[in-house]
């Protein structure tokens, strides 16, 4: 290991903390762009020119890049945790690619460059452990050596050099120890911990609140162990993951040197004429530049976002919905970025092809905190789906995939920011709460609009509306909606004389039995298809104490929780959720499962069962585009028999029907082209 520089002043500053943390901050930024930008120019089937095995070897190699690129954004998180912390603002700027000499040490050289054997050796070479003897990618040399180290005091933070970035960090985590040694734990830790993003929004490695020295030197280490810096010995490192690629891309080669597993993606696009020559491709072809140009902005958007929910204290519901939102723009950006490598740069360039930029605006802090920021947001996403859309019109798969994504999220935006001042969003009532019953009508008067009750055990006729039948008995109106009914007929086994099973016309009468039998019976539909609202003073159904998904076996979710679905209050307390993926009602469960015998255990292994300190609340439950459930709140998941899987506040569950670590998703979603 290289020495530790010596910081200047000898006993840091927090304002040096924060210098270095930024210098972080842009490293993980960087490092993750030039992944996605390789994992990007990556030919994709058969159909783009390769053999069985090569196309499923450079689909192993993009799922393996995009997951490093993921961890380093969990990285990222860590070190603007950490620098929030420090009481600082988090930094989400960055320079443009390529990266000019001086702004990283002279053995740093980033560029945005296609798949290739001299890009992964490069990535190698930046993932490397200490005293590795690896050698940088082939035409990754520095222009020239120069020192940025600083050895006389000063107050205004310099930049060090280092040899690897795993040195950096461990400079950096001495640095803290020494500011922690001279001002104590309090008074170093001293920001918000609200205003840190923590696994209720994403549930990313490095998304842990950071409080003390012991987290903050923790999450250091998990960076370093995980990523740059990692010893050999660690199979998961990302230095081991790119050994393993080359390894497998040497043999593809020796048994066919004709393989070429990516486009010729261009080094370093930019979308205008360089202003000086040198290592820069102008996009010049129209569709191309329209491509790069929606990546680019839904990419800028997404870290306005991230850097907005940096200013939102929890609970407050926009800080999570900000990251969901900011989650999806990174799944439409792959899409056209994908498309883009695929398309001409232009005439200047024709032997390359364009790819994603990655441009970043002068400009990446946080917007004013206020109802401002939503309505940027929301002009912003109307912008883009528009010009994905109208791009979409070309017929491209991919800005279809990506004009879809786009325009649910400008729907969810539109909703929830409107919503943001309605009190149930910012501080849902207690569970506990009664909520007041409507007034009782005269018993002798039926509701204005019902059917009369027929002598005898004959059903009255329902009022129907959107496919919901409202049927009025003395004591309580029953809601049925067929439509998210899945026949687990505790109805007409619990109330036959209520539910009148095989009869044609109207089958439900309220009032064949007791109004506190027929609640029960409402309590047990676990799809919510029934419902009820009593005209006895008594009062309705209320939120459970304890916010359930049960895993019910070869078939759906079944909640039952104060659920906010996709942003908006239910107005009910159960449902259940498909899980197969092939149920034609989404995101509702439509018993679709039976039709494709979706075999799926009601038992899936105990995890994390930690406790909850509040197991009740608001339950928000988002369908993500194409992707699976996002869960908030905190819920208990349980097996079919009630044997708890999970106790956790965030989650991600499959409703695909692919993944391989049910009932959580592992990506396969996108893996088998799942459609929401």
């Amino acid at each position: 290991m290289s020495a530790i520089p010596q910081m200047n002043p000898p006993s840091p500053s927090r304002e040096a903390l924060i210098h270095q943390l930024y210098e972080a901050a842009e490293l993980e930024h960087n490092l993750m762009c030039t992944y996605l930008y390789a994992a990007f120019s990556l030919k994709q089937g058969v159909e783009e020119g390769l053999s069985a095995a090569e196309a499923d070897a450079t689909a192993r190699w993009r799922r393996a890049m995009l997951q490093v690129a993921i961890e380093e954004m969990g990285h990222l998180t860590a070190v603007w945790n950490i620098t929030a912390a420090l009481g600082g603002s988090p930094r989400f700027g960055r320079l443009n690619f390529p990266l000019d000499p001086g702004g990283l040490p002279a053995s740093v050289v980033v560029r945005l460059a296609p798949f290739n054997e001299a890009v992964l050796q490069h990535f190698i070479f930046l993932e490397r452990p200490k005293d590795s003897a690896e050698p940088d990618g082939a035409g990754f040399a520095p222009d020239f050596t120069f020192s940025r180290g600083v050895t006389a005091p000063r107050l205004t933070p310099m930049p060090i050099d280092y040899e690897t970035v795993g040195a950096f960090y461990e400079n950096l985590a001495h640095n803290l120890q020494q500011f922690v040694g001279r001002v104590g734990e309090k008074e170093t830790f001293c920001g918000d911990r609200n205003l840190q993003i923590s696994r209720k929004e994403i549930d990313f490695q490095g998304c842990d609140p950071v409080i003390c020295s012991i987290t903050a030197l923790k999450a250091f280490d998990a960076i370093v162990t995980q990523g740059e810096g990692a010893s050999e010995a660690n199979p998961d490192s990302h230095y081991c993951r790119f050994i393993e690629i080359r390894n497998e891309l040497a043999a593809l080669k020796q048994a066919n040197p004709a393989f070429a597993p990516a486009y010729p993606a261009a080094v370093n696009p930019v979308l205008r004429k360089p202003v000086r020559p040198g290592h820069r491709v102008w996009i010049e072809d129209e569709d191309a530049a329209k491509t790069v140009d929606l990546a680019n902005t839904a990419y800028m958007l997404m870290l306005r976002l991230i850097s907005h929910s940096y200013l939102v204290p929890r609970p407050h519901p926009v800080k999570a919905l900000c990251i969901d939102l900011a989650l999806g723009l990174m799944r439409a950006m792959t899409p056209l970025a994908e498309r883009a490598a695929r398309l001409p740069a232009g005439p200047t360039n024709p032997d390359c092809n364009a790819g994603m930029s990655f441009t970043a605006l002068r400009d990446s802090a946080p917007l004013p905190p206020g109802t401002s920021a939503g309505k940027f947001f929301v002009e912003r996403l109307r912008e883009l789906s528009a010009a994905v859309s109208a791009l979409a019109a070309g017929g491209d798969a991919r800005v279809a995939q990506a004009a879809k994504v786009i325009g649910d999220l400008t729907r969810r935006a539109e909703t929830r920011f409107n919503e943001v001042d309605v009190p149930v969003l910012l501080a849902a009532p207690s569970a506990a709460a009664p909520q007041p019953a409507p007034p009782a009508p005269a018993a002798a008067q039926p509701a204005q609009g019902a059917a009369v009750i027929e002598p005898g055990n004959v059903a009255p006729t329902p009022r129907s509306e959107n496919g919901v039948d409202t049927i009025e008995g003395r004591d309580l109106t029953l809601i049925y909606e067929g439509k998210k009914c899945i026949h687990s007929r505790f109805c007409v086994t619990w109330g036959p004389k209520v539910f009148l099973a095989n009869v044609k016309g109207p089958w439900i009468n309220p009032d064949a039995m007791s109004t506190e039998a027929l609640t029960e019976i409402a309590h047990v539909c676990v799809s919510g298809a029934i419902r009820y609202k009593r005209k006895d003073g008594q009062p309705d159904e209320q939120a459970p104490p304890v916010n359930l998904i049960s895993v019910r076996e070869g078939g759906p979710y079944a909640i039952r929780a104060d659920i906010r679905l996709d942003g908006a209050p239910a107005g009910n307390f159960r449902y259940t959720l498909c899980r197969c993926g092939a149920s034609k009602n989404k995101p509702f469960c439509d018993g679709s499962h039976h039709d494709v015998q979706f075999a799926a255990s009601g038992e899936p292994p105990t995890g994390k069962a930690d406790m909850l300190a509040v197991r009740d609340g608001p339950l928000e439950v988002t369908p993500l585009t194409d992707g699976p459930l996002q869960v908030r709140g905190n819920v208990e998941i349980i097996s079919g028999t009630g044997r708890v899987v999970a106790r956790v506040e965030s989650a991600r569950l499959c409703r695909c029907g692919g993944s391989a670590n049910k009932p959580f998703c592992d990506g396969t979603h996108a893996k088998i082209g799942f459609r929401s």
